[in-house]
């Protein structure tokens, strides 16, 4: 039964969790990208939900709280959403530094994904989960394209939800082999399934994950600019007649539109536009190479962009045209891009990042602001997963998804004159105490509460050197390859 408003009753209430004496931080709801913070703050939790938030004294009247939780010297704040990574990465962390998008891909990313096992997939997924819970990321979309069996699928989604988080694994499809894939040697190893094969698989684990898991499967289309456009069709009907999101990379590589334009005569996402495609089910990660018309599509169709700054930085992609993506109102999440591009999943380091390299693309401090970044990695990233109204903000009615950041506990901490700067320049993931999703602790005291980590680790060691034998890919594999 709902909760009334506070001093509706004078009464305490009874809740599960009563987090007090914080720093309370939540993004304006109408996503102007500003923040409101509430000093020596609380938050009541009860059945998954927030049913309060003010000050301190205030909600200690007003509730009795199965397990109070001090929070003095910490900022509460959303839940972070990771819109965009790669967790079967995370076994490869480190490799592949130094080179550009494209032979990146060629010599590491695709030989290392094309020698996953299904094996190796549910412990490195297992593995990035606990990161991102340890990183007080709540909701992660998985683009999984190692392996993609209905099988590895739907364990990749157990894993996630093993560890606590909620989040989509977005199915990465290939499908026909195309023109495009054919110019630019993509190896034909990684086309594994016909196009007809791609969507009966997706539509298997659509049946298992459907809307409303905790963990749903998206139909996603692994590049716009080498997949079959048949598929991409297939995907998006798959998406709206299954009520989930699609998701895809979109113009990361500079060459991916031109070799678009090349073979079919358009640019992919005005594509996508003129075929009816592109609507608010759309998340397109990265989308750094747009023209003005596919900017104004995207903001008029309401799609999603997953921002992606580290990664699009460490491989010197480019910089997305943020500032006219949200002018044209699309909406504006972040990602991590996985553990291979970036090394961490880190949204603090990816929010800082954001700022950096917009300042750099645009030579302008102001283009960006600390309280835009906080914005895109809690309420932009909510609302490009479709999730539950009031998803990303700290308010009532809304899911319990919060991170807590110990904000005094070293030098760097001092002195803390603004909150929503000070988490974005200051703030590293390693500053999170605890992760709570849906009204449970999933991290506390430096450890995930679902799983054995220690155990975990092992089986990534284990895992991660026999499939870098098995892929030939080392700390050498790269000497004396071209980076660009």
């Amino acid at each position: 039964m709902p909760y009334p408003p506070l001093g509706a009753s004078t009464a305490p209430r009874d809740c599960d969790l009563l987090l007090t004496g914080g720093h309370v931080l939540t993004p304006d709801p109408e996503d102007t990208g500003r923040t409101v913070t509430y000093e020596d703050g609380a938050v009541a939790v009860d059945a998954g939900r927030i049913v309060a938030v003010g000050s301190a004294a205030t909600l200690r009247r007003a509730f009795r709280a199965r397990r109070d939780i001090d929070c003095t010297g910490r900022a509460v704040l959303p839940g972070f959403t990771d819109a965009h990574t790669h967790l079967f990465q995370s076994l490869a962390r480190g490799l592949g530094d130094g080179m550009a998008i494209w032979p990146w891909l060629r010599t590491f990313m695709w030989p290392y994904a094309i020698a996953v096992t299904p094996q190796d997939a549910r412990v490195a997924v297992r593995l990035g989960a606990a990161e991102a819970a340890r990183a007080g990321i709540t909701t992660v979309v998985d683009h999984h394209y190692a392996p993609t069996d209905t099988e590895t699928v739907l364990a990749v989604a157990d894993a996630i939800e093993e560890t606590g988080l909620r989040g989509a694994v977005a199915r990465g499809m290939l499908g026909d082999r195309t023109a495009v894939a054919e110019s630019r040697g993509l190896p034909t190893a990684l086309y594994r399934y016909s196009t007809a094969e791609e969507l009966r698989i997706t539509a298997e684990c659509l049946a298992s994950r459907p809307a409303g898991s905790r963990v749903q499967v998206w139909p996603a289309p692994l590049n716009l600019s080498y997949g079959d456009p048949d598929l991409v069709h297939g995907a998006v009907e798959q998406a709206r007649g299954a009520g989930v999101r699609w998701h895809t990379h979109c113009s990361e590589g500079a060459k991916d539109p031109e070799s678009y334009l090349d073979a079919y005569g358009i640019r992919p996402v005005a594509w996508l536009e003129k075929e009816g495609l592109l609507d608010t089910r759309a998340t397109l990660a990265h989308a750094v190479w747009l023209d003005e018309e596919e900017i104004a599509a995207v903001g008029a169709r309401r799609a999603s962009v997953a921002h992606n700054p580290v990664s699009n930085a460490s491989l010197a992609s480019g910089s997305m045209p943020l500032a006219a993506l949200r002018a044209a109102g699309a909406t504006v999440a972040l990602g991590t891009d996985g553990p291979c591009a970036g090394g961490r999943q880190d949204m603090f380091e990816v929010m800082k990042q954001m700022l950096f390299t917009q300042r750099l693309a645009t030579l302008d401090p102001a283009s960006v602001r600390c309280e835009d970044a906080l914005t895109a990695a809690t309420l932009g990233g909510a609302r490009s997963t479709g999730a539950a109204p009031g998803a990303g903000l700290v308010a009532r009615g809304a899911p319990a998804d919060l991170a807590i950041v110990d904000v005094s506990g070293t030098a760097r901490h001092a002195p803390l004159n603004r909150l929503g700067a000070h988490l974005v320049h200051t703030a590293q993931s390693s500053d999170v105490v605890m992760t709570i999703v849906a009204g449970e602790v999933v991290f506390e005291d430096g450890r995930c509460t679902r799983i054995d980590e220690e155990e975990l680790y092992a089986h990534a060691r284990e895992h991660a050197a026999a499939l870098t034998r098995r892929a030939d890919i080392t700390d050498h594999t790269f000497q004396g390859v071209s980076p660009c």
